[in-house]
C-alpha cells in the first residue's frame, strides 16, 4: 500500500512514521507513507495557502489552489483508489472502515487545518470525508495518523501475529474480551480458572460469553439485548 498525506506541518509526522508500528510497517515494505508539504505548493513569496472566508467571519481557509496542484500532480503519476479528506462532518471511521480501507492500494489522506478548507476542493477532489468523532482538533494530522495506524496495522505481514488483529474489539461486533498473564494470582485477585483449565473448547466458551457480557456492559449500542440476556444465563 502507498499513502500519500497533505498537510501545512509535515513535521508532525516523522516521529510516528520512524518509529512504533506504521515505522516497523514501512521497513517490511508492507507500506509506502508519503508526506507533502502543502507549502511547497503555496502562492506567492510567502508560499501562501490560506486567506480570509468570502463573506466574512473568523478564521481562514485553505486556498484551492494549493490543493489541488499537489493532488494533480499525485494523480498525473499513479492511479488513487481514494482522496479521504479528515473532517468533523464526515462519516464516523470505525473498524469495517478500516478493514475495507486496508485492502485497497493507493491512498491519498488530506489534513484539513485552519477554519476550514474551500468546498471546491471537496466537491471536486475529495472521494471519502472521514470523522474520527463528535469533536474538533487543531487539523487533520491526528486523525490522519489515527487512520493509518488503525488501517495499516491490517496489512498481512505487518503484525508478527496476523490472527491478532482479527480478534480485536469490534472485529466480531463486539468488544474483546479479557486477558490475563502470569501469575495466575497478584495481590488476592484470581484468573478465571477456566483459563487455566487447559481445555480449550470451555475456555472459548468463556472468552465468547465475556465479550459478550463487556460489550453489553460498556457498550449495549452495539447489540441485541436479548441475545444477550440469552447468553449471559447460559
Amino acid at each position: 500500500m502507498r499513502i500519500d498525506v497533505i498537510s501545512v506541518i509535515p513535521g508532525f509526522f516523522e516521529s510516528s512514521l520512524d518509529k512504533g508500528l506504521l515505522g516497523i510497517a514501512g521497513r517490511k515494505g508492507c507500506v509506502e507513507i508519503h508526506v507533502h508539504n502543502l507549502h511547497d505548493y503555496g502562492l506567492g513569496k510567502y508560499k501562501q495557502v490560506d486567506d480570509t472566508p468570502f463573506g466574512g467571519g473568523a478564521g481562514m481557509v485553505i486556498r484551492p489552489e494549493p490543493v489541488f496542484a499537489c493532488i494533480e500532480k499525485l494523480q498525473a503519476e499513479r492511479s488513487y483508489d481514494a482522496v479521504i479528506f479528515m473532517t468533523p462532518d464526515g462519516r464516523r471511521f470505525d473498524q469495517p472502515m478500516a478493514n475495507r480501507l486496508s485492502r485497497l492500494k493507493n491512498l491519498v489522506i488530506l489534513c484539513g487545518h485552519y477554519k476550514a478548507v474551500d468546498e471546491r476542493i471537496r466537491k471536486k477532489l475529495v472521494t471519502m470525508e472521514i470523522s474520527v468523532g463528535d469533536l474538533v482538533l487543531s487539523g487533520g494530522e491526528i486523525p490522519a495518523l489515527l487512520l493509518m495506524d488503525a488501517v495499516v496495522r491490517l496489512i498481512p505481514g505487518v503484525l508478527g501475529d496476523s490472527e491478532s488483529a482479527l480478534t480485536d474489539s469490534f472485529q466480531t461486533g463486539l468488544l474483546d474480551c479479557e486477558y490475563y498473564t502470569r501469575p495466575a494470582e497478584f495481590r488476592g485477585m484470581r484468573v478465571p480458572e477456566v483459563l487455566l483449565s487447559g481445555h480449550h473448547k470451555k475456555i472459548e466458551e468463556w472468552r465468547e460469553r465475556n465479550a459478550m457480557e463487556r460489550t453489553f456492559e460498556r457498550r449495549p449500542d452495539l447489540l441485541d439485548k436479548d441475545i444477550v440476556e440469552k447468553s449471559r444465563k447460559k
